[in-house]
């Protein structure tokens, strides 16, 4: 079983196929799962119990429940409020994004369209960032984690790495 796993949420299927294609570099040691609403992508979290979601990457205009709502709502759950999070839109208005920033702790804002290159340092990065902060054992994870960043923080004698 993995440990770690990424949810992208995103109700367009063509979007939500490209982001995972994007990812696949990491999906050789973090699994990538796809949800096209916000109720889905609870099913999905509630299913991986005792397994710990690092990072989200969700779109604004989803059915039934905005994109930033569903981040505050990861916020607020005391087991995915250290979760990394992404708003990856092209719909979010600065009102909304301000309240993702302020209520949901939101990492990253990446406009639509995106390049993969950058979606996936962008993954990395945050992914990285999660092990770290949350002393994880990253050895299962190295490659497909930053390794100088897992270097320099066991330099400096962080515990737990």
């Amino acid at each position: 079983m993995n440990d770690l796993y990424i949810l992208v949420v995103e109700d367009e299927p063509e979007v939500a196929e490209a982001v995972a294609a994007a990812l696949a570099p990491l999906e050789t040691s973090i699994p990538v799962e796809v949800a096209a609403s916000a109720e889905d992508a609870r099913g999905i979290v509630e299913s991986k119990s005792g397994q710990r979601l690092a990072l989200t990457l969700c779109d604004h205009v989803l059915p039934g429940m905005q994109g930033v709502d569903f981040l505050i709502e990861l916020a607020q759950n005391p087991e995915t409020a250290n979760t990394k999070k992404v708003l990856l839109t092209g719909q979010a208005g600065l009102e909304a994004t301000v309240d993702a920033v302020n209520r949901a702790g939101l990492d990253r804002y990446i406009g639509k369209p995106w390049k993969d290159s950058e979606l996936v340092e962008c993954a990395r990065t945050l992914v990285t960032d999660y092990v770290i902060e949350n002393r994880l054992d990253p050895l299962k994870h190295m490659s497909v984690l930053d390794a100088t960043r897992l270097a320099e923080t066991m330099r400096r004698g962080n515990e737990g790495i």
